[in-house]
């Protein structure tokens, strides 16, 4: 399935220029076409799939699966570093609405910017979330 508009789906259809580095039933990873360092790499689901929570468990396995792969790659061949970023909304900056995780190869001094760590919160605040975030018991 995939939404007519997604250039993801596009690309992971075979119907534009795509620069495939591995696939298996589940997910496509390709060549991001924007890099921010050489060896930028998009992990995205075959199926389209808006948000990281309507994966499948064997997708999200899969997805996370050829990052790591990847990553090991990238270390062994390109760069001594790795980020693994995925936005997820709109309001998270997630720029196409098709579930995607970016393997970002990273060298001492490179230009790339992750806007982390926040703002330190109190004990008090942070066990406030952590209790909004907790499972409840069925």
């Amino acid at each position: 399935m995939s939404a007519p508009a997604c250039i993801f789906c596009t690309l992971i259809a075979g119907r534009a220029p795509v620069s495939i580095v591995e696939s298996d039933e589940h997910v496509v990873a390709f060549l991001d076409a924007f890099p921010v360092a050489p060896g930028h790499v998009l992990v995205s689901p075959r199926r389209h799939v808006e948000s990281l929570s309507e994966l499948t468990v064997e997708e999200g396995a899969a997805l996370f699966a050829s990052a790591r792969r990847l990553a090991g790659r990238v270390r062994e061949r390109l760069a001594p570093a790795v980020n693994l970023h995925l936005s997820d909304g709109a309001e998270a900056d997630q720029e196409v609405p098709h579930v995607h995780l970016h393997v970002i190869p990273r060298h001492a001094g490179d230009q790339v910017v992750l806007d982390l760590p926040g703002t330190r919160r109190t004990r008090q605040e942070l066990d406030e979330v952590a209790a909004a975030l907790t499972a409840s018991p069925d």
